[in-house]
């Protein structure tokens, strides 16, 4: 069976015309693993009793004639950050090694509900602190493209996976660009939703401002049925945001049940007509609508391939009718200081909970309550995670906070009203995802400012809390470039609509 081009619903027209089972094709990803993953190293766990009697369960259903969602007997990887009840959740640290995880995480429950097959937990960067899956306590995950070269982080290991077919989709999570940047070096779809789109329940906490789960697929059309599988209001996260089916615009393939989608001003497919002349078999016109380019993402430390590979696929869609309109996000060039303040400094608050005591890495055995906080904190976290809690309680104490914290909280609000104003000019935004193709292990990992530029372009949507799409555009040397498709708070569809126009448009 070749499950390398199989989608979400390639996989569900197979069970409806009775080409293979659940559990055939859940053994099928399993042998992938088995056969790849030596060398990718996608993955911390493998869940394959689970997986297989999931896939049993599904199979049942089908034979007894029921409904069943698109998602049903789709194996997928979960990035291991994300609870799920009963299986070893590490987060990438030794501080949780042999952390089992006591519930499932909101999205979890939704996948289970629509019958998901889950094949096993992903590698990460630490905490989700990292650009690359080099900061992972027990692996280095490799680009499937390339194994000398990182897949990025820090969900390289759900992105890597999916890139690798050793699962049809993944989840990740976002924080900087966990989610954008890996997605564009393995040259797969991600998905960053509106922040409170997706309920982070169950998600460890990095940054608690700036964190979203979001997925990484092998299409937009897959993107969008797992969006609208896991997105919606939780009564468990106050922060995020009831969901209003009204204006949803339904995928004409997606026969997705829940069938939820975001406040929305109005469709692509409203604005543009749902014909097109110039793309076969697209669904709409693209004529009439507005992009912004803004012109602070192409200055001096781009590669040159990677820009002219963006500005073809610019001037591709101008072509179709789109009218591009340059425009300018004047604090863009704070916002990766901004960032590496509010984050670090959520992080060191967040990670105060690991103390050798509650539950994790414990040294109990030493004299005083001090030292068993210096031991286990010690040996549990890694170099970077280390890091970023001494930048952040630096940037909170006393003294010290009016200067650091409070002014990059001013400065995202700022970041904030740039969107604001953009976003009154034009309808969508496009931009690089990364200023390079995916380096090589190793080569950034002694210098870590020069591994935090790797989120130049996606931090900026983080801190304004918008949702993002990356878009596989072409290639540079055999490495994916990825387009980045910004769209304005709780605009999933639209930036979904012109994703998958897009995508149509570059494969032609």
């Amino acid at each position: 069976m070749e499950i390398n081009n199989l989608t979400i619903s390639k996989i569900r027209e197979g069970f409806l015309r009775k080409d293979f089972s659940a559990v055939e094709i859940t053994e099928e990803y399993l042998k992938q693993i088995d056969k790849k993953d030596k060398s990718i190293s996608a993955y911390l766990t493998i869940t394959k009793d689970l997986a297989i009697s999931q896939a049993k369960e599904i199979d049942k259903s089908i034979s007894d004639n029921k409904k069943f969602s698109d998602l049903a007997g789709v194996p997928c990887s979960i990035k291991d950050n994300i609870l799920i009840k009963e299986i070893k959740c590490t987060a990438g640290s030794k501080i949780l090694e042999n952390y089992i995880a006591p519930y499932d995480a909101t999205v979890i429950k939704k996948l289970k509900e629509d019958g998901a097959v889950i094949l096993g937990k992903t590698n990460l960067d630490e905490f989700g602190m990292g650009a690359s899956t080099e900061n992972s306590a027990f692996k280095i995950t490799h680009n499937p493209d390339d194994l000398t070269r990182v897949p990025g982080g820090t969900s390289g290991g759900s992105a890597a996976a999916v890139a690798a077919s050793e699962c049809c989709y993944a989840l990740g999570s976002d924080t900087g660009g966990s989610i954008r940047q890996p997605a564009s070096f393995c040259g797969v779809v991600g998905l960053k939703p509106t922040y409170g789109a997706v309920s982070r329940y169950g998600l460890m906490a990095f940054a608690s401002s700036l964190d979203q789960i979001g997925s990484l697929t092998k299409t937009v059309e897959d993107a969008r049925i797992v969006f609208n599988a896991i997105s919606g209001k939780d009564e468990m996260d106050s922060t995020s945001v009831e969901l209003n089916p009204k204006s949803q615009i339904p995928n004409p393939k997606s026969r997705h049940r829940r069938g939820l989608s975001m406040p929305t001003k109005s469709s692509i497919l409203d604005k543009v007509g749902t014909k097109s002349e110039q793309i076969p078999n697209s669904k709409f016109q693209i004529k009439n609508l507005r992009i912004g380019i803004p012109k602070e993402y192409f200055v001096k430390g781009i590669d040159q391939e990677v820009e002219k590979i963006i500005k073809q696929t610019i001037k591709k869609i101008e072509e179709q009718g789109a009218k591009i309109e340059e425009i300018s996000l004047p604090h863009t060039e704070y916002a990766l200081a901004c960032y590496y303040i509010i984050a670090p400094s959520e992080a060191s608050a967040n990670l105060a909970r690991y103390d050798g005591i509650k539950y994790g890495l414990s040294k109990n055995k030493e004299e005083n309550l001090l030292n068993v906080y210096l031991k286990s904190r010690g040996e549990g976290f890694g170099a970077e995670v280390k890091r970023r809690i001494i930048l952040g309680a630096y940037s909170l104490s006393a003294g010290y906070y009016d200067a650091y914290y409070l002014k990059a909280q001013e400065v995202r609000n700022l970041i904030k009203e740039d969107f604001k104003k953009a976003f009154s000019r034009v309808d969508l935004i496009l931009t690089p995802v990364s200023p390079t193709t995916a380096f090589k292990i190793g080569e950034k990992t002694k210098d870590p400012l020069s591994m935090y530029l790797s989120d130049i372009y996606t931090v900026a949507i983080s801190l304004a809390g918008l949702p993002a799409i990356s878009l596989p555009c072409g290639r540079v040397k055999g490495l994916s470039v990825g387009l980045q498709i910004i769209g304005n708070y709780f605009e999933e569809n639209k930036i979904l609509d012109i994703a998958s126009f897009i995508e149509k448009l570059v494969i032609q």
